[in-house]
Parts: structure tokens; C-alpha cells; sequence
């Protein structure tokens, strides 16, 4: 396995560029909608044609809804690793709020060893609530549960005994979680941050990595966040810590197509969730401008690549990892976008980076 490095300040060579999934349930080209199943041996091969093509990260996100298809990322993950050989295996995100942090870092400590140390996981509270009822939690307890699985997940890294107590889960006396990974920080980690000055204080904390989720709006406003991430690190005394950020994209041969093949599934995506919490239709002009100016990574590969560099460059990152699957869109144009963005925006991304 090819050695990844992701260290606070990479140079062009160490960063991180990888891609994320929700295992968004897709139409065929006509129109005619993916099983649940289909969906789900098709991101197996786009994670295969991933690696093959030497992208250095897939995560893929954990959803309980229709409009997803990925509800035990760790299982797909377990099945990507024994048909890839370097790429980091990843979540983006466990919803760990709802979960018990025992058996998350069980699953995630097997899924390490069987792909050689490339598990890692991304910890977030969700964007989506659909996990709590589901699994009987209560979202008044929304902030608290994931402080504190947080909390027990960040002791269980160290994979010696372990004592500690909380209000939602029963107590554990100096006792040992299994299998023990060949890590030496125990189960390679980050935390899913939105940005609240909050998050960013407590991924310092933990020493669990911030993940930048920038999903609207101009990247560069999220430099205050990053600023304060680096200075919580210097006063506290924590060794750099690397920073990722995770933002939509969709890479086409030209401008003209990458949109027009993405605004559909775009338009269907944002008006369906934007619907169940009250937001406008979404238009036109508006995806318009998220390409443009925003965080839409939609393009050509050289538009894709300076817009990625840019952020980088802003942001101070140590790794950018694209949503190439949003909404509907059919398998073979994702599979077209992971080509164009392995083969032309990778290469190109560390060039920028290099001449800057």
C-alpha cells in the first residue's frame, strides 16, 4: 500500500485529494430509478475504478433514508477493501450521536485490519435526524449524545483499558475493546465540523482532525474557522494537526456539459430536502452562482482544479475530498466524473499548488 501522508502545511505531493459519496440513489439515462442494491454494488465499483486510477480516499456517508442507499457504510467499505489495494477507506459521515462508540471503533478497528490500515473514520453528529428515532434516541439530547460518544471514542484510540461514564450509555471499568488495530494512535479518525467555532474547539481537544464540510457559499469565509483551529492547537500545545475539507462537484469535458449534465439532479436533490425543512425552490440562478463563486465544484478539469487549488490555498489544507455523487445522476456519468477527475483535476490540482 502507497503511504499517505496528512500532515498540517502538506506540500502539493503529500496532500490528500479524494472523494465522498452518499450513495445517492440514481436513474438510469432513461429516467428509470436504481434498486436500493444496484445503487450500492455500483459505488463498490466506483470506489474499484477510484483506486485503480490512484485517488487517495473514498468515504462514503451513512444515511436512513430512500433517497441513500448507504446505511452500513463500514459493510461497502469491507467490500471495497478486498478489490483495492491503496486507497484510504473511509466515512463521511458515521453518525456516531446515534451509535454506540464501542462497537464503531470494533467495526472500524476490523475494518483497518483487513485493509491493511486504511480504515478511517469520519465522526459527525448528521445532518439528517431520520438515525435517532430509528434507533430509539431522543434529539433534545441531540448536542449532548454526540459530546459525549465523542468523548469515549477519542479514550478508546488509546486501546488500553479504559474507565469512563456518561449519561447515555452504561459505564465501562478498565475495560478492553477488540481487535487492537496496528495503529499506533489506535483508528485513523476526523471529525465531520459545519462550522461552529464550537466544533472546531472541540476536534482541538479530542486531537481528532477537523473535516470541513463547506457545502454553499464562498470557501475563503470559512478561513476564520481554519485560522482558529491552528490557534487552539498552538495554545493547548497539540502537535499541526491536518485539516480536510469535503465540497460538491461534478467533472465533465467542458463548463457547458459538466452543468447541464449536473443541474437536474442538482435542481431534484435541493428541492426534495429543501422541502422537508422549509426552503425556497432552489433556481436556476442560484446553482448558477455556486459554480461560479461558491462551493459547487462544477466543470472542465482545468475549472474543477483551480477551483479546488484556490480553496486549498485559502483554507490551508491538507486534503479536499469532492461529492461526486449528487442526487439522480446515472452510474456511468459518475463514473466518468471519477475519470476526468483522476486522470486531468488531480495532476493539475498539484501543479497549481507547486507553481503558487
Amino acid at each position: 500500500m502507497t503511504a499517505l501522508r496528512a500532515v498540517a502545511g502538506a506540500t502539493p505531493d503529500q496532500l490528500i485529494l479524494g472523494l465522498d459519496t452518499f450513495g445517492d440513489v440514481t436513474v438510469d439515462d432513461a429516467g428509470e430509478r436504481a434498486t436500493h442494491a444496484q445503487v450500492l454494488r455500483d459505488v463498490v465499483e466506483q470506489a474499484v475504478l477510484a483506486d485503480r486510477l490512484g485517488v487517495d480516499a473514498i468515504t462514503l456517508g451513512e444515511h436512513h433514508r430512500d433517497d441513500f442507499a448507504l446505511t452500513s457504510p463500514e459493510i461497502v467499505l469491507a467490500a471495497i477493501a478486498g478489490r483495492t489495494e491503496r486507497m484510504l477507506l473511509g466515512t463521511g459521515v458515521t453518525v456516531l450521536s446515534s451509535d454506540d462508540p464501542v462497537r464503531v471503533y470494533e467495526r472500524f478497528a476490523t475494518l483497518d485490519a483487513v485493509s491493511s490500515g486504511r480504515a478511517e473514520a469520519v465522526l459527525g453528529r448528521g445532518s439528517f435526524i431520520e438515525s435517532f428515532p430509528l434507533f430509539g434516541y431522543d434529539l433534545d439530547d441531540y448536542e449532548a449524545l454526540f459530546s459525549e460518544k465523542l468523548d469515549l471514542f477519542a479514550r478508546l484510540r488509546e486501546e488500553g483499558p479504559v474507565t469512563w461514564s456518561g449519561r447515555h450509555r452504561s459505564p465501562l471499568v478498565d475495560q478492553h475493546v477488540y481487535p487492537k488495530t496496528e495503529q499506533p494512535d489506535g483508528v485513523r479518525a476526523w471529525i465531520g465540523v459545519g462550522g461552529s467555532p464550537e466544533s472546531v474547539v472541540r476536534s482541538v481537544r479530542t486531537g481528532i482532525p477537523m473535516m470541513l464540510a463547506i457545502i454553499g457559499g464562498d470557501p475563503a469565509r470559512f478561513t476564520p474557522f481554519a485560522d482558529l483551529y491552528r490557534r487552539a492547537q498552538a495554545e493547548i500545545g497539540r502537535p499541526p494537526m491536518p485539516l480536510g475539507v469535503h465540497s460538491p462537484g461534478h467533472v465533465a469535458a467542458t463548463d457547458a456539459e459538466a452543468r447541464e449534465q449536473l443541474w437536474p439532479h442538482f435542481e431534484a436533490n435541493r428541492n426534495r430536502i429543501g422541502a422537508e425543512r422549509g426552503w425556497p425552490r432552489t433556481t436556476r440562478a442560484e446553482f448558477e452562482r455556486e459554480a461560479d463563486t461558491g462551493s459547487l465544484y462544477v466543470g472542465s478539469p482545468e475549472t474543477v482544479a483551480q477551483r479546488i487549488a484556490a480553496t486549498v490555498r485559502a483554507l490551508g489544507a491538507d486534503r479536499f475530498d469532492l461529492k461526486y455523487a449528487n442526487g439522480t445522476m446515472p452510474h456511468r456519468q459518475l463514473m466518468e466524473s471519477i475519470e476526468l477527475y483522476a486522470a486531468a483535476v488531480m495532476p493539475r490540482v498539484r501543479e497549481l499548488l507547486a507553481a503558487a
